[in-house]
Parts: C-alpha cells; structure tokens; sequence
C-alpha cells in the first residue's frame, strides 16, 4: 500500500514522511478530506460546531 501526502502545518510543504517535515521539524497532517457517507452519523455535530 502507498503512503498517502501528508503537508506541514508550520511550512505547508507536502511530504511523504509520517511523523515529522523533514524541511522545518513542523508537525505533518493529512490534506485529504474524510470519506463521504450519506448515512453520517456526526455530520449533525460538525454542521454545530461549524456555524457556532
């Protein structure tokens, strides 16, 4: 299985590398959205969150 991009919160640099931005030390997250269900179950709690 291919590891997915991850991008750098601190530079915005896209990496392959898990842990850490091998550029700045930043910490990588994912820049890919979460798969879409029809049958969410939290969508109510994030719409809340979202237009507090």
């Amino acid at each position: 299985m291919m590891p997915l991009l991850k991008k750098c919160i601190a530079c915005g640099k896209y990496t392959l590398k898990q842990e850490l931005c091998p550029y700045c030390g930043g910490k990588v997250i994912s820049p890919h959205p979460p798969k879409f269900s029809p049958e969410d179950k939290y969508a109510k709690y994030r719409r809340k969150i979202l237009y507090l």
